[in-house]
């Protein structure tokens, strides 16, 4: 399920719902008529409370139902709202709404008995008035809980939406490798690219398609070389993309060290990668290589392989040289273009080979009729 956390509606304060709701309440008073008095004041204080609660309790309930399910969720999403705002505040918030709303329900049906029981207009009103009252307390209960979910939703809809049906690339490393640049070449995603750790404040999407399959580029945050628990929320987000997403993850590293982490530094990251990745394939991709001293030896054949792929215009799976630097490393040069098609290639093979979805087969419990 692809979640769209854009598509979230603006969460209202209390005082936007209260008002909301008394205001409606009075126009629909306002459309009663009787000739008899008692008859008329019944029914309009009782088309009153009846509104007035079905606006809150539809608003609330919407609200609970809009927001996804964490026991639905991929885990990928349920880790990064762990990682964003916190599954227990999560879980917490959305049951203070769906409580109130039984409250109200309740308060509403046992006013509206008090005013249907009674021939007396002054009591009618007492109890419309306790209605509102009892209401109101209710909703004010829950302000803490309409005030986080707003602004949990300015969090949360600055995540990506996964398409956990598509294939789906990790990009890591340490900060200022240039995963950002790496992406924005590879795909049509459009990243920010500044010479500073940490330029990539959250987790964002590129894509880029092959015969008519979408590939999903996911950049993360830099990571740095340090434990786990003094990472902070940044970095977590990083370590969510990396447990839960992935056809296959592309390790960056910096050997000409410009993005201000030692190789030493970067190499205990990379053992770390590996450790919590033992069953995706991970890629160390060296990128820069335009800055290197020495250009890599196959610059020039690999330069022109790609030129004549492109140049063919036809989309195929077939191997072009990669470009390999002095260490042994797939490197390329994000700035030059070059590399970046046989990578691309590469990169397409081998999630196809870690693919264990058959496109022709039937899905599980399908039976065809005779």
């Amino acid at each position: 399920m692809k979640v769209s956390w854009r598509a979230l509606p603006t969460v209202l304060t209390e005082e936007e719902l209260l008002d909301k709701a008394f205001a409606r309440a009075k126009k629909a008073a306002d459309r009663v008529d009787d000739s008899d008095r008692v008859f008329r004041v019944r029914k309009q204080l009782n088309r009153m409370l009846q509104t007035a609660s079905d606006i809150i309790t539809t608003y609330l309930m919407d609200t609970v139902n809009q927001w996804p399910s964490l026991d639905q969720s991929p885990q990928f999403d349920v880790s990064m709202i762990d990682a964003c705002v916190g599954c227990d505040d999560y879980r917490h918030h959305l049951s203070m709404l769906q409580w109130a709303s039984n409250q109200i329900s309740k308060i509403a049906t046992q006013n509206s008995k008090k005013i249907v029981r009674t021939a007396k207009i002054e009591l009618m009103h007492e109890a419309r008035r306790e209605a509102y009252g009892r209401i109101s307390s209710i909703v004010g209960r829950i302000r803490p809980s309409l005030v986080w979910l707003g602004e949990s939703r300015e969090v949360l809809k600055r995540l990506p939406s996964i398409d956990q049906l598509s294939p789906c690339i990790v990009v890591c490393g340490a900060p200022n490798v240039g995963k950002s640049a790496f992406i924005s070449a590879l795909s049509s995603g459009k990243m920010e690219v500044n010479h500073y750790p940490f330029t990539t404040k959250q987790i964002h999407l590129g894509h880029f398609t092959f015969r008519r399959l979408q590939y999903q580029m996911v950049d993360t945050p830099g990571l740095l070389d340090r434990p786990m628990e003094k990472r902070n929320d940044i970095e977590m987000q990083a370590i969510s993309a990396l447990e839960n997403l992935g056809s296959l993850v592309l390790f960056l590293i910096d050997d000409s060290e410009n993005c201000g982490m030692s190789m030493q530094e970067q190499n205990n990251l990379l053992e770390e990668i590996l450790e919590l990745l033992a069953e995706t394939t991970v890629m160390i991709i060296s990128t820069k290589a335009d800055l290197h001293d020495n250009k890599p030896e196959n610059w020039a054949e690999v330069e022109q392989a790609e030129r004549a792929y492109l140049e063919s215009g036809e989309e195929n799976y077939q191997e072009l040289p990669l470009l390999i630097d002095s260490n042994g490393y797939i490197t390329i040069s994000a700035l030059e273009n070059v590399g970046m098609e046989a990578l691309k290639l590469e990169i397409v093979r081998l999630v196809k080979d870690n693919s264990h979805h058959d496109p022709m087969s039937l899905p599980e419990g399908w039976y065809r009729s005779e």
